[in-house]
């Protein structure tokens, strides 16, 4: 392929495209750089495998820390698994570009995103999804793109295009719009209460100029002398089809109809049609087609029942109004709360459920040194507020083995996060590291949501001072040909069959966070909107419910959650408190039982389960980094004597030097006629010279001041 290099300018920002250059045995490849970041985006197909009825797209997206000039922790000083960071962007390619292939497509499918350069002010991930349409475009391979993402930021009243870490951070939104020709293809965001309008007005905003990037692509290819790959779709014998509709379309309709059924009550009745089904098959003659059909493809039946079973279902949405529980498109399930379900062992914990989605959230609050390190291309360094999703096999009624969080778990803990952190308090104010971790313990649709919600309630229960109470729904979306049906709180079979996964999470006061999904390969705006408008309503309603649980947070922590006591020492004095090798930090925690944690800037974190510990760990590290001033009188402990004087202990971990002549007011022949190790002696501060040695004396101390210091050095 030649070498090309093509520009797109907006907003004063520059995205620059080079292909023909690097990575010549991929199937399609080109360097999509902005600023001073530069990411490798290849797409490869291979042939397909046997027996495989679904696209097997595979989408990597690698972190390379040299790309920061940084070299990797750990023993083995290379990258190792991906970061959480990295498997949420592999998510973010996927999820736009996943639709927009044919459903056709069997072939083996990989996309890999590595970042190579990067600096602080351009993120890599939207460039990365930009890159990848180009790479399949290039590949030639069948897609209904292009694809274009593009972040946007709201800078004081302004939007702005591909934001930088910086302006995000201080901004009240971040935003990825993707979008193809025919609409916005995924949404995904995190957000400071805006409201409704405003968020809409952003989407709009940045789908403008994703339809500019896709028409750079096109240009891109038309350039290059690139057809875009359009493959007809494999010819299939409609004998299967119609014979399933024919035999199981009113049964069906019969059981669609049943409101009354829980889902495994229709699980069960719709697999008793799919095994008539069967049965009837299998009583045909040997060489009637539809017997071939089944024979020739194990999975014939299985797929065309389930296209047959969801034909139906679109249908009585669309032309009745109607879901498959009874429900109107705009009703929200039955809801349930509880707060405070485990033990006070466990910090905080909170139970939602709607319908049959049942969410255990649980709370646990730690000290700063539970901070998580993020050992990424990422400007920031650590989290604070972590949450962790878990969805294992018997919230389904199935079984499977048990192993590390797939990308799903983390996803979906990574959209209940960024729900949750605009409401939580300053770290000024509340200092604690804070983990929720979200038990799916039933699901039928929109665990994620329910997984804001119960934390929200865990949080509260737990103490922690969040501003409002977070809630959020799932929308969902049937489209048959110009009909459009918008649906709230979708329950598993409308998001299995339905076109749109739409989650909406915020307060009564605006958005917090959104992630749109599509099956289809675009929605305009207004859809978009009036889906937005429609969970508005469904997530107030959950809310009422929530507050009624829990209307505030508790007013007092657990009594097993650690108290945290947050001051600030001089930086310069950090060395003191910490000790030749750790020694005084250490005995402060041996003889205390504390944690102590200490920030670069100085800020001194104490905790531990009782308070009066917490209080005595943070008078001693006061006492190392007190400076004493000349004419200040202390109560302290002589540590060692020498012929020309005595050293005193006055502060915990301070010592001065009480000169032979300053041990009494007459001549002292001896010191150890005055003073003896151990002895309790009240002392003045007489000066501390230019090497900053204190020097003391026992003279011209009033009755009053030493009194004083006698009290001081009790309480301490």
């Amino acid at each position: 392929m030649q070498e090309l290099e093509k520009s797109i300018s907006f907003d004063g920002r520059d995205i620059n495209l080079k292909v023909g250059l690097l990575a010549p045995q991929a199937g399609g490849a080109v360097l999509v750089q902005s600023g001073d970041t530069a990411v490798l985006v290849t797409a490869t197909r291979s042939t397909g495998r046997e027996g495989i009825d679904f696209l097997p797209l595979l989408v990597d997206y690698e972190e390379r820390l040299y790309a920061a000039g940084r070299i990797p922790g750990g023993f083995l000083r290379r990258e190792g698994r991906p970061p959480e960071r990295a498997t949420l962007i592999c998510r973010l390619i996927d999820r736009p570009m996943r639709p927009l292939f044919p459903q056709w497509l069997r072939d083996d499918i990989q996309i890999v995103a590595t970042t190579l350069a990067m600096d602080e002010q351009v993120p890599p991930d939207v460039l990365a999804a930009t890159g990848a349409s180009i790479a399949v475009l290039l590949a030639g391979i069948p897609f209904k793109g292009p694809m274009a993402a593009v972040r946007v930021g709201l800078v004081g009243d302004d939007f702005v295009i591909n934001p930088t870490y910086k302006e995000v951070e201080n901004g009240d939104l971040d935003l990825v719009v993707a979008g193809s020709p025919d609409g916005v293809i995924m949404v995904e965001a995190g957000a400071n209460q805006l409201p409704e309008a405003d968020m809409i007005e952003a989407i709009d905003f940045g789908y403008e100029v994703v339809q500019d990037l896709i028409k750079a692509q096109l240009d891109l290819i038309k350039e290059l002398g690139i057809e875009q790959v359009t493959e007809p779709e494999p010819e299939t014998d409609p004998t299967l089809e119609t014979f399933v509709a024919d035999k199981a379309t009113d049964p069906i309709k019969e059981v669609l109809k049943q409101f009354e059924l829980t889902k495994p009550e229709r699980d069960e009745k719709l697999d008793v049609i799919k095994a008539e089904l069967a049965e009837a098959i299998a009583a045909l003659e040997d060489d009637h087609p539809v017997k071939l059909a089944v024979a020739a493809n194990g999975k014939a039946l299985g797929n065309t029942y389930k296209a047959v079973t969801k034909k139906l279902m679109r249908q009585q949405i669309v032309d009745d109004h109607v879901r498959v529980d009874g429900r109107k498109l705009d009703e929200v399930r039955p809801i349930f709360c509880k707060v405070g379900l485990l033990p006070s062992r466990v910090h905080g914990s909170g139970l939602f459920q709607r319908g049959l989605t049942q969410v255990m959230s649980v709370t646990t609050l730690g000290t700063p040194g539970d901070a998580q390190m993020m050992d990424d291309l990422h400007p920031e360094e650590e989290k604070r507020y972590l949450h962790h999703y878990n969805f294992p096999p018997y919230s389904v009624g199935e079984t499977r083995p048990m192993r590390s969080p797939g990308r799903r778990e983390i996803g979906h803990g990574a959209l209940a996060e960024r729900a949750i952190v605009p409401v939580l308090p300053p770290q000024e104010d509340f200092p604690y590291v804070i983990r929720v971790v979200s038990e799916v313990l039933s699901s039928n649709g929109s665990t994620s949501m329910g997984s804001v919600c119960g934390s929200t309630l865990s949080l509260m229960d737990a103490g922690v001072p969040i501003i409002k109470p977070v809630s959020g729904a799932a929308m969902g979306l049937i489209k048959e040909g110009d009909q459009i049906r918008i649906l709230t709180d979708i329950q598993g079979i409308e998001d299995f069959l339905g076109d749109m996964d739409f989650k909406v999470a915020g307060t009564d006061t605006g958005i917090t966070a959104l992630q749109m999904d599509m099956k289809i390969t675009g929605l305009p705006v207004k859809v978009i909107a009036d889906a937005i408008h429609q969970a508005k309503p469904a997530r107030l309603h959950i809310l009422e419910k929530m507050i009624a649980t829990l209307d505030q947070p508790r007013p007092e922590l657990s009594p097993h959650a650690p108290r945290l006591m947050s001051f600030k020492i001089d930086p310069e004095l950090i060395g003191m408190v910490i000790g030749p090798g750790g020694k005084k930090i250490k005995s402060i925690t041996e003889q205390t039982g504390a944690k102590v944690d200490i920030a670069d800037d100085g800020t001194v974190t104490v905790s531990a389960i009782e308070g009066e510990k917490a209080k005595q760990a943070q008078a001693m590290i006061e006492a190392i980094v007190f400076k004493p001033s000349a004419g200040d009188v202390f109560a302290g402990k002589v540590t060692r004597v020498i012929p020309i004087g005595a050293f005193v202990e006055f502060m915990p971990g301070q010592e001065g030097m009480i000169h032979i002549s300053q041990l009494a007011d007459y001549r002292v022949g001896k010191v150890e006629d005055e003073v003896n190790v151990g002895d309790d002696v009240i002392v003045k501060v007489r000066e501390i010279d230019g090497r900053g040695r204190i020097n003391l004396t026992r003279l011209n101390i009033h009755p009053d001041e030493a009194a004083a210091a006698r009290d001081a050095a009790a309480n301490r």
